[in-house]
């Protein structure tokens, strides 16, 4: 995507949990009410200790994709930018901007394998240290094979996920 900022790894930031809670708390009063399956912080700023892109990811558990467009709105509110990013799986935002990312937003189905998928790495991230060490060094060599194409750095990191599935 034109005007992206470019893919940099950051160390582990305690500040990332606190950051996400924030966030929760703003995201349950702006669409709350479509809401079903909870507001839970993934990707790599929810595994502590790792190394991450300094963006912290929320994936917000939702009854069916077109529901979730009542949630556009409420979220322009809050500074979100919607991105027609794999439209058949989620409704994908970023904050404030593809330029200056702080935060990124996945409204995805419950009933979906997304979903599901996207807790269970984070759950195995969180208690295989091992493996966490595994997926720094491949986004580490990722980054800096492709430090300005977000599409090949994500891309690269799609096997290494599917194996731990």
């Amino acid at each position: 995507m034109a005007g992206d900022e470019a893919i940099r790894l950051v160390s582990y930031d305690p500040s990332w949990p606190e950051r996400f809670e924030e966030e929760r708390v703003a995201l349950e009063g702006a669409i709350g009410e479509w809401v079903v399956g909870g507001i839970h912080h993934v990707g790599s700023t929810a595994v502590p200790g790792m190394e991450a892109k300094p963006i912290i990811d929320i994936l917000v558990g939702v009854r069916d994709l077109d529901e979730a467009r009542a949630c556009f709105d409420p979220l322009a509110e809050l500074d979100y930018l919607y991105a027609p990013y794999l439209p058949e799986q989620m409704r994908w935002f970023c904050k404030p901007d593809p330029a200056h990312r702080t935060h990124h937003l996945h409204l995805v189905p419950v009933n979906s394998q997304r979903y599901r998928d996207e807790l269970a790495f984070r759950d195995k991230l969180r208690s295989d240290p091992g493996l966490a060490q595994r997926y720094v060094a491949l986004k580490r060599e990722l980054a800096a094979g492709h430090p300005s194409d977000r599409e090949a750095y994500t891309d690269g990191k799609s096997t290494f996920i599917s194996r731990c599935l």
